[in-house]
């Protein structure tokens, strides 16, 4: 019996040995590099722990404006603070990222309050999903013993991102958390990038080296825009399918890749949030004409579009734009456009033919 049991035990040994080593290699934290001192908007996946709502995540993340979460999941601006989020669905958070010493990290958000209970280990594992170790945590908040916190400690949470350019172009740095199954190629295809540049860019030597949980930074390529210098809000770097709300929640600003990667910009139908410096949007037509930001004229040659350029304390800054060849998008507006003026002509015509045979019977 001792000879037919041994084996079995070295091979559940085994199994549990292997299992820890993946599981050690999944949740080990990610470092992304940074060339120079830059701050930038990032992105990183966040698995969620346990069902939630937005409002959940908005107040764990410190996420200022509810609208930076749905923009940053191509949510409708509609979608309300009280959806709920489902365990294990991931939802990408938008954080300010500052790039200092080779690496980055979250711009001191987001920031945890230390609960009765709680360890560093668990914080980063359990309510952060492993997106930071409890070693990291304790290095920027200068904690010397791991084993010693306080309940109500505010704790500094290092998110990972970069600010880096890629291939001498401005990208959004997405940390992106691997799921089983997933392939480099599949990532690479996925995200418009190529495996050769995951592997350069993260450090890992082979394709086989990629985990489940492990968090990969992908560069994500963004909507050219036409912004000013001089805009509070430059550079806005806006990857395919998501939004932001800017100029003192006056104007929307989107990136959709099937729009020749251009950002399109239009006056926000949102409730304004924040009364200051002004209670009412400024004007946001173009001065030369009198298309009003986001709209396009066509003619038989080209597109002219009011184009959105930035803002100050006074002002929204528009200017036109000319393309020799339209958008999909803007073909769409003005064909759904042509059809709702025949649409309308129709059931006015009709409606006068129906009133006419009536008067005619004497009904």
């Amino acid at each position: 019996m001792g000879s037919a049991t041994c084996p079995a035990i070295l091979l559940s040994l085994f199994f549990i040995s292997a299992h820890l080593v993946a599981q050690s290699a999944a949740q080990t934290p990610p470092t992304f590099t940074c060339s120079k001192k830059a701050t930038c908007q990032a992105l990183v996946d966040y698995v969620v722990p346990n069902a939630t709502t937005l409002d959940g995540i908005q107040t764990l993340f410190g996420i200022k404006k509810l609208y930076s979460l749905l923009g940053a999941n191509g949510r409708p601006t509609s979608t309300p603070r009280t959806a709920p989020v489902a365990a294990k669905e991931t939802i990408k958070i938008p954080f300010r990222c500052i790039c200092n010493n080779g690496t980055g990290v979250s711009n001191r958000v987001p920031t945890y309050t230390v609960k009765k209970g709680d360890g560093l280990d668990h914080i980063a594992r359990d309510i952060f999903s492993t997106l930071v170790s409890y070693q990291q945590i304790a290095a920027v908040n200068g904690i010397k013993d791991v084993n010693l916190i306080e309940v109500g400690q505010k704790l500094w949470i290092p998110l990972p991102c970069s600010c880096d350019d890629f291939n001498g172009t401005q990208v959004v740095h997405y940390g992106h958390v691997v799921q089983a199954g997933n392939s480099m190629e599949g990532i690479a295809q996925d995200f418009g990038t190529t495996e050769e540049a995951l592997l350069k860019l993260n450090g890992i030597a082979n394709s086989s080296e990629l985990m489940a949980g492990q968090v990969l930074d992908v560069p994500l390529k963004v909507c050219a825009s036409s912004m000013r210098n001089g805009s509070l809000d430059n550079p806005i770097l806006l990857p395919n399918g998501t939004y932001v709300v800017t100029a003192y929640d006056c104007v929307k600003c989107s990136c959709d890749s099937s729009n020749n990667w251009t950002l399109q910009c239009e006056a926000a139908q949102v409730k304004l949030t924040n009364k200051k410096p002004w209670s009412t949007c400024p004007s946001m037509q173009c001065s030369e004409s009198n298309l009003a930001l986001g709209i396009t004229s066509t003619t038989d040659s080209t597109c002219t579009t009011c184009s959105y350029a930035g803002f100050n304390n006074q002002t929204i800054f528009t200017q036109l734009l000319n393309q020799s060849t339209c958008s999909a998008t803007n073909s769409n507006n003005n064909n759904a456009a042509s059809k709702m003026g025949v649409g309308a002509w129709s059931w006015n015509y009709l409606f006068i033919s129906v009133h006419l045979v009536s008067v005619g019977l004497g009904l």
